[in-house]
């Protein structure tokens, strides 16, 4: 049946996830109440709670980064990631759940949210994460659990198997049963739950309900199998055997029942961790770990303190490290460890060393970034897994309000994407503006407060330039002079120019035909470079593409003919002969492709079709039951904010990928504005 459950496993890291405002957060404040970490629970509405403890999470009264807090319990030591629910803030619990030993997934019986659920499961299912789902306000619940349950299935690839059931007084909810120890429990408001008798309809509904529960564990155990078509009871320690065998197994998600906010249910999830969550070395398995016997371990998350300096939170998987240890990062980075804390919410503590298993806070390692597999020893260790960002969504224009602090913004910014790798920034070319590119309205708008908060720079903000451009429809020839005559040696140049389109996305062409030396060969790069600086401002504001420009003809001056000369007479010629040449406005089409709840398709569609899309086709989405796949064109112009209506549409699970396609020409009197906006915008 496998082996004694019951058995220390060394200091355990759990993730709490679950979607956006299921209670993750409260319940780490229970969690820590009940196992004696803090005298009493704190409160998100309040602003008292060990999570959500930075002024971004209690002013907007919810989790914007991972929080981590250790506590003991029954003598052995559980750290918890209490992780954001919102996928723009995902990127932390992705990059956090590698080096979890097992996840709650904390939930309620909300259709709404169960694409969020789903996304949730698939990414702890992908990683082959144990994980219990903890069906948390039971307290408000108005459906029979099996009708829940019924619900949240589709969300999960693996059977989810009830470990309790809830024991009804009328129309409310006062205790459970555990099914596996087969014992009634009533619950105790801020205290541990009472047991009471088993009897009656309890009694009938508890053996109903736990042959289901053994059914399903049954599908993997051929001896219990056996034992249920013979009609014997199997032993209560094999039965717990199984469940803690088919979890870490990822075969089943065991489902628990509790009210966070009241601290029901804590202590019966907090006895299914000790006794079925995997420890450190299942973990190091699962990963891959090799078998050394120097300190390896892995950071999940960066933070960068006011006055505490950086600090890499760290999930040690295997052997002993030392404070002022030199450790080697798998990118080739070497740094010294100065501190070793233990995570308690915002009052870490220091101590000397950490075991495998432990996970600490490590002091100043300046070239390690979240992500990095770290080890002791000589040399550096092999990246256990990557974590990719998502690709971002949303983008803004962001320029420090006083240019004394243009320094300070650059050295910010690197501190909050070495913080949360989701959120980038890229300088314009074109514009020589600083874009930061973030998950979503909320991602970006508390980087800008962090930036505001943490570094005392403000900023202002716009939306980032469009990649306009324009072209022509026509041909001409057009002679460029410039003649200055100004004492001493004037400015002579002057040449002919043929200039035409070119079909779209061929760029820019220069030629020469020069015959009989009407231009010195030493002047024609001169006139190719006047000719690129009248393409960066056409007549309508725009750089100018796909256009071929031929030297044909032209004079000089013995005396007063220079590189300088020829480069102002293309330029000029080049500026003339445009207006003539029935210049039009191109603008930027993205292929974007939609994954949303099937449910939300059509909304998405006229999502699409308002904003001048032009949708290819949709399928259903691969592997992803209840979900599709929506691919369109669409003008960046358009693209901006499409997050927000898609995140409104689908609940806060939709997201897309785009992808330049072609430029396409604007007529008409979106030209108009566009070219008029543009004009007061310079």
């Amino acid at each position: 049946m496998g082996q004694d459950v019951r058995s220390p496993r060394g200091p355990r890291c759990i993730a709490l996830v679950g979607p956006f405002q299921s209670g993750k957060t409260t319940l780490l404040e229970a969690i820590l109440a009940r196992t004696g970490a803090i005298p009493r629970a704190g409160s998100v509405d309040a602003g008292t709670s060990v999570g959500d403890a930075s002024p971004e999470a209690r002013h907007h009264k919810m989790s914007v980064a991972l929080a981590a807090a250790t506590t003991t319990f029954m003598g052995e030591s559980y750290t918890f990631l209490d992780c954001p629910g919102s996928v723009e803030f995902a990127h932390d619990m992705r990059a956090a759940l590698p080096a979890v030993d097992a996840a709650v997934v904390v939930c309620e019986a909300d259709e709404k949210k169960l694409p969020q659920l789903q996304i949730i499961l698939r990414e702890l299912e992908e990683l082959k994460i144990p994980r219990f789902l903890f069906l948390n306000k039971i307290d408000r619940a108005n459906k029979r659990i099996r009708e829940t349950l019924a619900i949240l299935q589709p969300a999960s690839r693996v059977p989810l198997v009830l470990r309790q059931i809830p024991i009804w007084n009328g129309d409310l909810i006062e205790g459970f049963v555990d099914l596996a120890l087969e014992r009634a429990f009533v619950y105790r408001e801020h205290k541990a739950s009472e047991v009471v008798e088993l009897e009656g309809g309890n009694l009938d509904r508890e053996k109903e309900a736990r042959f289901s529960m053994l059914e399903k564990l049954a599908d993997h155990d051929d001896a219990l199998m056996e034992q249920l078509l013979e009609d014997i009871q199997p032993p209560r320690d094999a039965v717990f055997d199984d469940l803690a065998r088919e979890l870490r197994e990822g075969q089943i998600c065991p489902v628990l029942l509790g009210s966070a906010l009241r601290e029901n249910g804590v202590l019966r999830l907090m006895k299914a961790l000790r006794h079925e969550a995997p420890g450190v070395a299942e973990t190091a398995k699962r990963l891959a770990v090799p078998a050394i016997k120097e300190p390896l371990g892995y950071v999940f998350k960066t933070v960068h303190l006011q006055h505490g300096g950086k600090l890499s939170l760290t999930r040690l998987l295997s052997g002993h490290l030392d404070d002022a240890a030199i450790v080697h990062a798998a990118s080739g980075e070497s740094a010294k460890v100065s501190g070793i804390l233990s995570v308690s919410g915002a009052h870490d503590t220091k101590r000397p060393s950490a075991e495998a298993g432990d996970t600490v806070a490590l002091g100043k390692l300046d070239t390690v970034k979240t992500g990095d597999t770290i080890a002791g020893g000589k040399t550096a260790p092999a990246a256990l897994i990557g974590i990719e960002p998502a690709r971002p969504v949303l983008a803004m224009s962001i320029a420090s309000n006083d240019r004394k602090d243009d320094v300070k913004l650059g050295q910010a910014l690197l501190r909050l994407n070495e913080e949360d790798p989701s959120l980038t920034m890229v300088q314009n070319p074109r514009t020589h503006d600083t874009v930061l590119w973030g998950q979503g309205e909320m991602h970006l708008r508390v980087a800008l407060e962090r930036l505001k908060d943490r570094y005392g720079v403000s900023v202002k903000s716009h939306p980032p330039a469009i990649g306009y451009q324009e072209t022509i429809r026509k041909s001409i020839t057009q002679r460029g002079r410039h003649k200055k005559q100004s004492g001493g040696h004037g400015q002579f140049g002057d040449v002919v120019l043929d200039i035409k389109p070119l079909p779209r996305g061929e760029g820019f062409h220069f030629l020469e035909k020069v015959v009989g030396g009407a231009v010195p060969r030493n002047y024609i790069p001169a006139v190719e470079e006047g000719v690129n600086d009248g393409l960066t401002r056409g007549p309508l504001g725009f750089p100018v593409v796909d256009i071929a420009v031929t030297l044909t003809d032209g004079s000089y001056h013995s005396v007063d003919s220079s590189d300088l000369a020829f480069r102002t007479a293309a330029r000029i010629g080049l500026s003339e002969g445009l207006p003539q040449c029935q210049p039009v406005l191109l603008e930027p089409i993205h292929t974007v492709e939609i994954v949303c709840p099937t449910e939300a398709t059509a909304k998405i569609n006229a999502i699409l079709s308002s904003r001048r899309g032009q949708i290819l086709g949709f399928d259903t989405r691969e592997g992803w039951p209840g979900w599709d796949c929506v691919r369109a064109l669409m003008p960046e112009a358009e693209i901006g904010e499409l997050i927000v209506e898609l995140r409104s549409a689908t609940a806060g699970s939709g997201s897309f990928t785009r992808q330049f396609d072609h430029m396409a020409e604007v007529t008409g009197r979106t030209a108009d504005q566009i070219i008029a906006a543009h004009r007061d915008a310079a």
